[in-house]
């Protein structure tokens, strides 16, 4: 199917895995139970400026340590073991939320926190891997297929919990709060589960020396020194950098708040859910399709095309009154969020050198990690100044249009021909 082998599924199937976390804890409960729960009695406002707050600071330190952790993981040639150690990190912590009680909301900030970085830590490693299960002619489509799957997994289990909240009893479970609960359990059994094929049968190649155990801190702090230096040798790769940069600032941060958006202007937790479902389900094929849109005319065309549809989601967001337009918005972002994200990735595998993959990645993620260190703080800091978060929403406009222009400008039949020099 798709024309993918065995190894190529088992690394898409870690989408299908993780995506679990980002769609019924990081996108979908978690904000609502920090509001309801862990916040109980707290104005609302106050409320999004902490999980803006504890959302910027987890994306901080995974920045901080990206590309020190890439640079380890290239020189043992264990990436697949680094992924593993994070993955179990965020599985853990996932995990441990179900244990926090009423009104603990500096605890559930902590563990959501370290969750974060596992989970985002272990996609360093997972994107990094791209470059060994597949050739680059099949990159846009594999990773295409990955977003796929995670959207329709994530989606799915996030169902299944909805239905747990919405009917307790038939789940054996005493009420809507202790089944939230409960699906926190559910999320890190599911992460661990799906993550069994990558252990499996993915494979890396060795690194090409075996440096000593005591010499590897020293060795990845070295190659993090020499790949700044290469980043400034590969142009094209770093202008990509800082179009990324800019223009997944705001993906990550619609991601991330519009549940909370949505219950500062008062919709209901049901409707919220509810869209946050269509958007899963819309996801999964208007990924695939963006993968095949990317073969077609290329990924850039493609992924700009993404960022116009952003502009105008953002603008209707911030000047929506009903529901019904909520639903109206979570149908479009299901419609691109998928395909940028993952004609992104695949994109930059090309402009980067492929003995470096983990370490190059690992600046990957930590500009897409600093970018949602400032979107969060924006729209927190924003709606906690002026009450109105219709003003805090409007801010991330600028980074889908300057993140575009700066896509626009890089030449990537030139970064191709260096990366491989």
């Amino acid at each position: 199917m798709f024309g993918l082998n065995r190894q190529e599924w088992s690394w898409a199937w870690y989408d299908w895995a993780n995506s679990a976390f980002a769609t019924t804890v990081m996108a979908g409960l978690f904000p609502v139970f920090y509001k309801t729960y862990w916040h109980a009695g707290s104005p609302a406002e106050v409320s999004t400026f902490y999980l803006g707050l504890f959302n910027a600071l987890a994306s901080l330190l995974v920045a901080l340590s990206a590309p020190f952790l890439g640079a380890i993981a290239d020189a043992l040639g264990r990436r697949k073991a680094a992924l593993i150690i994070f993955a179990s990190l965020g599985i853990l912590s996932t995990c441990g939320l179900y244990l926090v009680a009423q009104g603990h909301w500096l605890l559930a900030s902590l563990l959501y926190v370290t969750a974060i970085i596992g989970f985002s830590g272990s996609n360093i490693f997972y994107d990094s891997l791209l470059i060994f299960v597949s050739p680059k002619e099949r990159r846009n489509r594999l990773s295409s297929v990955g977003f796929s799957l995670g959207y329709l997994g994530g989606g799915l289990l996030f169902a299944v919990n909805v239905w747990m909240i919405r009917d307790p009893a038939f789940f054996a479970l005493a009420d809507a709060t202790q089944s939230v609960r409960v699906a926190f359990i559910s999320v890190g059994v599911w992460w661990s589960v799906f993550l069994l094929p990558l252990i499996v049968w993915v494979r890396e190649p060795a690194c090409k020396e075996d440096p000593a155990r005591g010499s590897t801190l020293l060795a990845g702090w070295r190659q993090v020194m020499t790949t700044l230096s290469a980043i400034r040798h590969l142009p094209e790769a770093f202008l990509f950098l800082l179009a990324y940069w800019l223009y997944i600032d705001g993906v990550d941060t619609i991601i991330r708040m519009a549940v909370d958006y949505g219950l500062s202007l008062g919709f209901s937790q049901n409707s919220l859910i509810t869209a946050l479902l269509i958007t899963q389900f819309v996801g999964f094929p208007a990924a695939l399709i963006f993968g095949k849109l990317g073969s077609k005319i290329g990924a850039r065309p493609a992924i700009l095309i993404g960022l116009v549809i952003y502009c105008g989601i953002t603008l209707w967001g911030a000047f929506m009154r009903t529901e019904t337009e909520f639903y109206g918005l979570a149908i479009s972002v299901g419609l691109v969020q998928g395909g940028i994200q993952a004609l992104s990735r695949a994109l930059y595998s090309r402009l980067i050198p492929p003995d470096q993959a983990s370490e190059f990645f690992g600046f990957y993620n930590l500009l897409g990690k600093f970018a949602a260190v400032l979107g969060p703080l924006m729209i927190g800091g924003i709606t906690l100044l002026t009450q109105n978060p219709r003003i805090g929403i409007v801010s991330i406009l600028v980074l889908f249009v300057a993140g575009g222009w700066l896509l626009t400008r890089v030449d990537i039949a030139k970064g191709e021909a260096m990366a491989h020099q």
